[in-house]
């Protein structure tokens, strides 16, 4: 990580913590685990918060071609610092919640997400619209990737049985500072449809 990241990322929290949520960016243990289940087989993929791009890179690396990624950022700063660093990506300097109304794909198609957002932070009505937001733009069997700093999901129960979703956690690495667990959050399976022969 380039120390100048760090310094972009603590001088990001110290003017607005609540929206940025940790002193440091994601390491490379992390961004491996986020991404670790996505390829260039995965199509589009949409990222949340993606900060000074570790994620961005871990997905790059993966495979993932630069023209698939589609980066929703609030910051400024870090908006620009990458739109310099990803040229080929789509990126949007916005509040992600507004991706509810405006249609940055052509239906559900997105192959993954990957977040970087703070949401033991969010209020649960904004993450209610968060996530629907982007499950709207996610295709059938598609999941997002979620990191938390704490030991429980970061998303309660209620809300996620509003949204018939699932949470499944999938790791967990003490290379990052705090140390860090990651989920795997996808949609319910419809019983109606479920093939149990593959169960």
């Amino acid at each position: 990580m380039p120390a100048n990241d760090a310094l972009s990322f603590l001088m990001a929290w110290t003017l607005s913590p609540l929206r940025i949520g940790s002193v440091t960016p994601s390491s490379s243990s992390l961004a491996t685990l986020m991404t670790r289940e996505i390829g260039p087989e995965t199509g589009p993929v949409l990222e949340l918060g993606p900060g000074t791009g570790p994620f961005t890179r871990a997905l790059l690396e993966r495979g993932v071609r630069e023209k698939d990624l589609t980066l929703i950022e609030a910051d400024p700063d870090f908006a620009l610092l990458l739109t310099r660093r990803f040229p080929a990506a789509r990126i949007f300097e916005m509040d992600v919640v507004s991706l509810r109304h405006l249609p940055l794909f052509d239906g559900p198609v997105v192959g993954a997400a990957v977040s970087g957002l703070p949401f033991r932070l969010i209020s649960p009505r904004k993450t209610f619209a968060i996530l629907e937001g982007v499950f709207d733009n996610l295709r059938p069997g598609a999941a997002l990737y979620q990191f938390t700093l704490g030991h429980r999901c970061p998303f309660d129960q209620t809300l996620l049985d509003r949204l018939d979703l699932e949470a499944t956690r999938i790791g967990r690495t003490f290379r990052n500072f705090p140390p860090a667990t990651v989920y795997r959050v996808s949609r319910i399976k419809n019983l109606a449809t479920f093939d149990w022969r593959f169960s």
